[in-house]
């Protein structure tokens, strides 16, 4: 009998002490859990997801700006002596990377400058018009994979596209849009930049590739604030508020002329914008946020 007294003596105290421990880890009362505050949501990315929500639509009451009212290219700056290669076809920006200006900015800026915004673009490739093109595989560093005889590894893609947007007014802001296995999304320039810091470059490669096949339409909603830029494609994040040393704070917004027709071999060269754009919404973001 003492010795059974005394064996519940000492399990008592232990099935108490595994008692609470259960509860802790089971009960988020228990484990003060609900002491802890619910997690602000930032209203500037409140406003980025909703813009990737099904059924979505930019109103002027929501300060959301049309760049391109699918009928006209009146907000943009058409190179002088472009020709008509710049136009609108089926309700989208149309582009066959084969300006006749005699400048050497072919691309189509807009008018108006922009500082910190959320950007909402539409574009595709044209296929099979420009040519296949081997390419080097980007890693996550930024940096190209090497083969066995230290030379950058490359892959054949087909229809071998190239463009991108330029942010406020800079060729360095560029985000790709292209064939890459790497994706699109980049931030070409610092990525590519060795000077740049290492964590520069890495922040400027995208996380994943969401591109579409080529002829599909695909979405980038891009937000620059700051320095810092985010893009998302098709609802991935791809680049995740990288840091952009020198980004300018205002400018105007470009899509990207690259490569051109060679008449003499009446063909495309490789990495030839042959590109549609539209719904091209942006929406200015008050700086005190």
């Amino acid at each position: 009998m003492k010795k059974i007294c005394s064996l519940k003596v000492v399990l008592f105290p232990m099935l108490v002490i595994i008692g609470h421990v259960l509860y802790a880890q089971e009960s988020p009362v228990a484990a003060g859990k609900e002491q802890s505050p619910a997690k602000e949501v930032d209203p500037v990315m409140a406003m980025v997801y909703a813009t990737m929500k099904p059924g979505w639509k930019p109103t002027a009451e929501d300060g959301w700006i049309s760049l391109f009212n699918g009928k006209d290219l009146d907000q943009w700056k058409i190179p002088e002596g472009d020709n008509g290669h710049w136009k609108v076809v089926d309700k989208a920006i149309d582009y066959d990377a084969r300006s006749e200006s005699l400048a050497q900015d072919k691309n189509l800026w807009t008018k108006e400058s922009f500082s910190d915004f959320i950007l909402r673009i539409s574009w595709r490739m044209k296929p099979g018009l420009v040519p296949e093109f081997s390419v080097p595989v980007v890693l996550p560093s930024g940096d190209y994979e090497k083969d066995e005889n230290g030379n950058d590894k490359k892959v054949t893609i087909q229809d071998s596209c190239v463009s991108g947007v330029y942010l406020r007014g800079a060729k360095k802001g560029e985000v790709n849009m292209w064939n890459w296995p790497v994706g699109s999304g980049e931030l070409w320039t610092y990525r590519f930049t060795k000077t740049y810091p290492p964590e520069v470059r890495a922040a400027a490669t995208p996380k994943l590739r969401a591109d579409k096949p080529t002829g599909n339409w695909n979405t980038f909603t891009i937000l620059a604030k700051g320095n810092n830029v985010t893009v998302f494609l098709n609802g991935k994040r791809v680049i995740d508020n990288a840091f952009l040393p020198d980004l300018p704070e205002s400018g105007p917004l470009a899509l990207q002329h690259h490569g051109g027709f060679d008449e003499a071999a009446n063909a495309y060269k490789p990495s030839s914008s042959c590109f549609q754009y539209r719904d091209i919404w942006i929406k200015k973001l008050d700086e005190k946020k």
